[in-house]
């Protein structure tokens, strides 16, 4: 997984990168399939606003989450992902008992 994380009026601390790490470590754990992460945390006047979009094959992943703080917001956007992320995965798994396909 390669992570692109960048900041639009706010500097990306290395804390608040070893923090999305290891929170999109928990969504690699579900799906193992992810190629690249692009990941931007903004501030805009009161609010907190983490975004990302997330490349897996065949398709992207895109959420966002808005909070007043930015570890909340990070937290609120890795639950969404990880959702998403399960999502994906269900639809994409073959969900036929092997016996089905043997009796055809």
């Amino acid at each position: 997984m390669q992570l692109d994380l960048s900041g639009h009026h706010v500097e990306v601390t290395p804390a608040l990168r070893g923090y999305v790490l290891k929170k999109f470590e928990r969504i690699s754990r579900h799906f193992e399939q992810l190629i690249d992460v692009h990941c931007v945390l903004t501030v805009e006047k009161m609010s907190h606003k983490a975004e990302a979009t997330l490349m897996v094959r065949g398709n992207k992943i895109y959420a966002d989450a808005t909070e007043e703080n930015m570890y909340a917001s990070i937290d609120a956007l890795a639950d969404k992902l990880d959702r998403c992320v399960k999502k994906h995965k269900e639809k994409t798994s073959d969900h036929h008992p092997e016996e089905v396909l043997r009796a055809r």
